[in-house]
């Protein structure tokens, strides 16, 4: 392993392929220089396709009761589906990131997309559970590509602490997800048949689809290469060899290089094993809410989706106690050492870590206490808020942490789809383990 000497915030250079080549530092195409509302723009489009995502993934949770009854199948099977679709995110960002090194991000932007909603179609009009389940695991690959391709547009757009704040942008409105697509996902299932479900994704996919499309490359090298191009000039190598040759360097990054990285880096498999349970219990609040509530409150369908308003309070709380850690420690950064010469060490991201890790399994266990009907049902709304703060203030540190001490070798968005991977998929299997506890259990 090697620990990155830079922090987050700095801008990566690009080696040019010719001394005649106009300098690149001062080019109206490259992304730092960019004007103010261009670059939030190229940072809204990632934030709201990373919202798309976990919105299609919770919005299926209230409805696989219908799910079950249209299919006459058990409770488990029904969420066969949601699981499914989880299996789609942890695997899609390895294929996304180096396809996105040789053609740039606004392609993965305007190209999967689309073919995600044509499975999220294929999904509402599906008349068995396999079809249902198949749809949902492509479109969960095809559209989870923004999970590793937005952190690199923030980074090609922005510096400095901006940076951070892009980061911690984008995280927070997938942690936003879970809350509105459950929020909405209640009323659907009190009033509409399950597959409203999948045609409001289709809808919002579509819309955000349309919004992006105005979205300007910002990736430097491919950029790069299409103005050496257009110039004549000798166009630096692609990442990605043609032929066998990429399609086996991409199956041994995508495969083999995070089996192998449990094993040798100690920092990839502890913060994978920790994100993966933190997802995991993320993923069970969807399944065990509309339990809790509807058995033991006697909450309607769309009186459970209100319950994760609580859930997006804390994210938003939680993104904003990352910003403060943030500007906290750079400012002790820079007071320790003046004139910004020694760079910041990466596990100065660590500190909202630290606060997050504290703050959850308190929130875990004053949920489970108090969600019983002797004490009201506010008390354990308010658990659930905690839990919201707490886990995207250990999920965003470890990312980071993640992405400064990982050597990114040849392809700069691996380290984030490797850590994707191995934090995502063992999350699919909490929905159904939770459901199949409940039973067992007594208040």
């Amino acid at each position: 392993m090697r620990s990155s000497s830079s922090d987050i915030s700095e801008p990566k250079t690009v080696a040019l392929p010719s001394s005649s080549l106009p300098l690149w530092d001062d080019d109206p195409a490259n992304a730092q220089n960019w004007g103010r509302f261009k670059k939030i723009y190229n940072t809204a489009v990632p934030s709201l396709l990373c919202l798309l995502i976990s919105f299609a993934l919770a919005i299926y949770s209230p409805s696989h009761s219908h799910v079950q009854e249209a299919f006459h199948t058990s409770t488990t099977k029904s969420l066969v589906p949601f699981a499914m679709y989880v299996y789609g995110l942890a695997f899609g960002p390895m294929i996304a990131a180096p396809i996105s090194e040789t053609y740039g991000r606004r392609f993965i932007y305007l190209v999967m997309t689309p073919i995600a909603m044509f499975f999220i179609l294929g999904a509402g009009f599906a008349h068995n559970l396999a079809t249902l389940a198949v749809c949902r695991l492509l479109a969960g690959m095809f559209i989870s590509a923004p999970l590793a391709v937005g952190a690199g547009t923030i980074m090609d757009v922005w510096s400095g602490q901006a940076t951070g704040r892009g980061v911690t942008l984008l995280m927070t409105t997938a942690f936003l997800g879970p809350a509105i697509g459950s929020l909405i996902g209640g009323w659907i299932a009190q009033y509409k048949d399950w597959r409203w479900s999948q045609w409001t994704t289709l809808f919002l996919g579509a819309a955000f689809w349309i919004f992006s499309m105005g979205a300007q490359e910002s990736y430097a090298q491919p950029l790069i290469r299409r103005r050496a191009a257009k110039l004549g000039l000798p166009v630096p190598p692609s990442p990605i060899p043609p032929g066998v040759a990429g399609i086996q360097m991409m199956l041994t990054v995508t495969l083999a290089r995070p089996v192998y990285m449990i094993f040798t880096e100690p920092i990839v498999s502890l913060c994978s094993m920790y994100s993966s349970l933190n997802f995991s219990v993320l993923f069970c609040f969807l399944a065990c809410v509309p339990l809790v509530y509807t058995d033991v409150y006697g909450f309607t369908p769309g009186q459970c989706g209100l319950v994760f308003i609580a859930l997006a309070l804390g994210c938003l709380l939680g993104s904003v106690g990352l910003l403060v850690a943030d500007h906290y420690t750079m400012a002790r950064h820079l007071q320790l050492h003046p004139g910004g010469g020694i760079a910041p060490p990466p596990e100065r991201v660590l500190w909202a870590a630290m606060i997050g890790g504290l703050l959850m399994p308190v929130a875990l266990f004053w949920f489970a206490w108090t969600s019983t009907s002797h004490v009201h049902w506010m008390s354990s709304i308010v658990a659930i808020g905690l839990f919201g703060c707490s886990n995207i203030m250990v999920f965003v540190s470890w990312q980071i942490l993640v992405s400064l001490n990982i050597e990114t070798r040849t392809l700069t968005l691996l380290p984030v789809a490797r850590y994707r991977l191995l934090s995502t998929s063992p999350g699919c299997m909490g929905p159904s383990s939770e459901l199949l506890r409940w039973p067992l259990m007594a208040y």
